[in-house]
C-alpha cells in the first residue's frame, strides 16, 4: 500500500533544520533499509522515464551518506558511487525546488569537481531533492548531459522531473514503513515465542487449510519429537484407542470452523501416555473463512485421575446408601407389620425413602457431584404412579442439568405431589390424569403440574399441613424457588419456579 502525500515532506520546502546535520540524518537513512533498494525496480523505471522526458544520458537516484555518494536506480553509468565531495546531489538536497546548473564549467561551486573536469565531462545538471518523511534530506533525482544546455529544462521538463521526484519519495517512504512493519511483527512474533515458550501448556497454530506451522518449545520436551505438520501426522502422537474420535472431531469443526475441544491421550518422552486436553479457536476473516487456527494443548492427566478415583469412591457411597434406604424401608415394614393404625403412615414413608433412592440411583456420578437430566429424573420417579399403561402421567417439555443436591429435594417434592393425587387427587380415580410440562424460561425452569378428570380438591389446613410445608420448603430453601398452588375445580394445578443455576448445582 502506497503512502499518503500528507505523509511526505511537503512539495518545495527546505530540510527541516533539526536533521540536516550528518548525526541525525544518519539515523533517518539507517531506519529506511536503503540497502534493499538498490536496483529496485520501480526506482530504475523512474530514472529511465525522467532521462527520456529530459533528453539527458544519464538519470540517477542518489542517496547522500556521509562520505559517499550511492545509487540506487542509474541509466547511463556503470559505477554505483561517487565520493561525496564530488556530489552535485549533496547541493540539491539541501534546496526546496529545482537545482539546474547550464553549465557546470561556468559554475564556481561546482566547476573544480572531478566529475567536471574528468573522463565524465558533466556539464548539465538538474536534480529534484528528495527528502525523508520527517524533513531529512536524503539525496535527488536528477539528470545529466555531457553538453551545457544554456536554456536548462523546459516548464514541461522541470514539472515532470518534480513529479517524478515525489513518486520516488513515495516509494521510498512505502519501504520504510513496510520495513517497520515487519520489524514490528518480527518483534511480536518474539514476545508470542518467549510467552509460548514459557507457559505450561503446548501452543500451536496453524494456516487455514490446517498446515501445522507453530509449535511452542514445550512439544518437543513432552514428546521428544518433532511436531506434525498437518492432522494425518498427529497419529503417532494420541493414543491408537482415542484417534479414531480425535481424528473425526477435528475433520468436522476444521470443515465447519467452529472451535474444537477434545480431550485424549498423547504420547511422552518416556514412552506413556498423559491425558491431555485440546482446544483450538479459528481466526476468520470479514466474509467467514478461517485463516488461521491457534491451539493449545494442556496437561489434565493428574485430574483425570483424581476424577477416576472420586468417581469410584462416589460410587461406592451412593452404593451404601442404597443399601441403607433399602434396610429402613425393611425396617419400618417390620415395625409397622401388625399395626393397623401404623400401616398409612409406614407406606407413606417407606414410598418417601424409595423416591430419595431413585434421584440417587437416577444422577449420574462425576467426581463429587452428581448430574443428570431433570426430565429424565421426573419420569422415573413418577413411573410407578402411571399405572400399567402409562396414560395417567405425561411428561412434556424442554429439560435441563440437574446435579445430586438439587435430585434429593426434587424428590420429595414430585413423592409428596404424586402421594397426594394417588390419595385425593386425579390419581385416585381410573379417568384421572396428571400432566407436567417442563419450560425453559431465561434463567429459570418452571414445572408445571396440572391434574384433571379427578374429584374436585377440597383444600383442607392449607398451608399448615406436614406435606404442604415439606414442599414449600424444599423449593424455597433448597431449589432457591418459589411454589404457587390453584385449587381449580378441575383438578389441582402447581407451579414451581426454579433457578437453573442452583438445579444444575
Amino acid at each position: 500500500m502506497q503512502p499518503n502525500d500528507s505523509t511526505l515532506w511537503p512539495h518545495r520546502a527546505a530540510p527541516a533544520p533539526a536533521f540536516c546535520g550528518d548525526g541525525q540524518r544518519a539515523k533517518v537513512l539507517a531506519a529506511h533499509g536503503f540497502n534493499s533498494l538498490r536496483d529496485d525496480p520501480e526506482l530504475a523505471e523512474i530514472a529511465r522515464f525522467a532521462a527520456q522526458l529530459c533528453d539527458a544520458p544519464v538519470a540517477l537516484v542518489t542517496l547522500v551518506e556521509a562520505e559517499r555518494q550511492r545509487f540506487l536506480a542509474r541509466t547511463g553509468v556503470d559505477i554505483d558511487e561517487t565520493p561525496r565531495s564530488t556530489s552535485l546531489c549533496a547541493h540539491a538536497m539541501m534546496g526546496g525546488g529545482l537545482l539546474v546548473v547550464p553549465d557546470a564549467t561556468q559554475d564556481p561551486r561546482f566547476a573544480d569537481f572531478e566529475l567536471v573536469t574528468g573522463e565524465f565531462g558533466l556539464r548539465f545538471y538538474a536534480g529534484a531533492p528528495l527528502a525523508s518523511a520527517e524533513g531529512a534530506p536524503i539525496g535527488a533525482l536528477c539528470v545529466i548531459d555531457t553538453a551545457p544546455r544554456p536554456d536548462g529544462l523546459t516548464d514541461l521538463q522541470r514539472h515532470g522531473l518534480t513529479v517524478l521526484a515525489q513518486t520516488v519519495k513515495r516509494r521510498i517512504q512505502a519501504r520504510r514503513e513496510s520495513r517497520e512493519s515487519e520489524a514490528e511483527h518480527a518483534r511480536r512474533n518474539a514476545q508470542f515465542r518467549t510467552l509460548g515458550d514459557w507457559l505450561p501448556d503446548i501452543i500451536w497454530s496453524s494456516d487455514g487449510e490446517g498446515r501445522f506451522d507453530y509449535f511452542s518449545g514445550r512439544w518437543e520436551k513432552v514428546t521428544g519429537r518433532k511436531p506434525p505438520r498437518d492432522i494425518e501426522g498427529w497419529q503417532p502422537f494420541i493414543h491408537p484407542d482415542d484417534w479414531d474420535a480425535t481424528y473425526a472431531g477435528w475433520t468436522d469443526c476444521s470443515a465447519r470452523g467452529d472451535t474444537y475441544e477434545a480431550e485424549y491421550r498423547l504420547s511422552q518422552t518416556d514412552g506413556g501416555w498423559r491425558w491431555t486436553m485440546a482446544r483450538a479457536l479459528p481466526v476468520k476473516n470479514e466474509s467467514g473463512a478461517v485463516m488461521r487456527w491457534f491451539g493449545t494443548l494442556t496437561d489434565i492427566d493428574e485430574k483425570r485421575r483424581q476424577a477416576d478415583s472420586s468417581g469410584a469412591v462416589a460410587h461406592e457411597m451412593v452404593h451404601r446408601i442404597k443399601n441403607i434406604f433399602a434396610l429402613i424401608s425393611g425396617l419400618v415394614s417390620v415395625r409397622t407389620r401388625g399395626h393397623e393404625e401404623l400401616r398409612d403412615f409406614g407406606e407413606n414413608l417407606v414410598g418417601t425413602i424409595a423416591a430419595l433412592a431413585k434421584a440417587q440411583d437416577f444422577v449420574r456420578v462425576s467426581g463429587a457431584e452428581g448430574s443428570g437430566d431433570l426430565r429424565g429424573l421426573v419420569q422415573g420417579l413418577l413411573d410407578p404412579f402411571s399405572g400399567e399403561d402409562s396414560a395417567h402421567i405425561s411428561v412434556e417439555g424442554d429439560t435441563a442439568p440437574i446435579g445430586s443436591r438439587s435430585a434429593t429435594p426434587l424428590a420429595l417434592v414430585l413423592h409428596e405431589l404424586a402421594t397426594n393425587s394417588v390419595k385425593y387427587g386425579a390419581l385416585s380415580v381410573e379417568t384421572g390424569r396428571v400432566a407436567i410440562t417442563l419450560q425453559a424460561e431465561d434463567e429459570d425452569m418452571v414445572v408445571h403440574w396440572v391434574e384433571a378428570g379427578g374429584p374436585e380438591p377440597v383444600v383442607v389446613n392449607e398451608g399448615r399441613g406436614f406435606g404442604t410445608r415439606l414442599i414449600d420448603m424444599s423449593v424455597t430453601a433448597q431449589l432457591d424457588g418459589k411454589v404457587e398452588r390453584d385449587w381449580r375445580k378441575e383438578g389441582l394445578a402447581v407451579t414451581l419456579r426454579l433457578s437453573r443455576e442452583k438445579l444444575a448445582n
